[in-house]
């Protein structure tokens, strides 16, 4: 049997999804402990995590043809993880990790990426920020949005794949400057007074 274009789509923007809520279900501990300076820390952690990021991602991109089109997913999670780990030990030299949410780490994770769709988690009040508790139903609501817009931003970078080494150094180059992105909000979350929840 012939699967059609958009059901292989529909596959994989279901995959993604997955591997987004697998990616929020664990908050990571962190031994990051309040810093008397945790903006300065915070840019430490961000470069750490985008240069492990890109590393990883570069790495996983050099397999050629189909083989590098294996790799996609589990380059997607492990980066994902990386930052995970990256947000809660910003939290940590904020010294919030204790109230660091699954809403948050998915704002975090997916903003700069996709503002529209996390905005469910998220309302502002002034300069702050406040998060709902959301249901399971509402982060898969959240993570099959994202799979979309994810999937899309996949298949479009997809020849990449094909170039080993330039597509590599391509890929990298995103995985760090994602990385960033992701550092920029949680920095700019944990810099409020305090975080709270509705």
């Amino acid at each position: 049997m012939i699967q059609s274009p958009h059901s292989d789509r529909d596959t994989a923007q279901h995959r993604v999804a997955q591997a987004i809520l697998d990616a929020i279900s664990l908050i990571p501990g962190t031994q990051e402990v309040k810093s008397a300076t945790p903006e300065s820390r915070a840019h430490a952690i961000q470069t750490t995590a985008a240069l492990k990021a890109a590393a990883v991602s570069g790495s996983l991109a050099l397999p050629p043809g189909p083989w590098g089109m294996l790799t996609v997913i589990p380059d997607l999670l492990t980066i994902w993880r990386i930052q995970a780990q990256m947000v809660a030990d910003i939290a940590g030299a904020f010294g919030k990790q204790a109230s660091l949410t699954r809403e948050q780490l998915m704002y975090c994770l997916f903003k700069h990426a996709a503002a529209q769709a996390v905005r469910d988690l998220a309302a502002r009040l002034g300069e702050r920020l406040l998060f709902r508790r959301a249901t399971l139903r509402t982060l898969e609501t959240v993570a099959q949005r994202l799979g979309v817009k994810v999937t899309q931003r996949m298949i479009a970078t997809s020849a990449s794949r094909w170039l080993p080494v330039l597509g590599a150094v391509g890929v990298a180059g995103y995985a760090y400057y994602d990385t960033q992105q992701v550092a920029s909000t949680a920095l700019t979350l944990f810099q409020q007074p305090d975080l709270e929840q509705n």
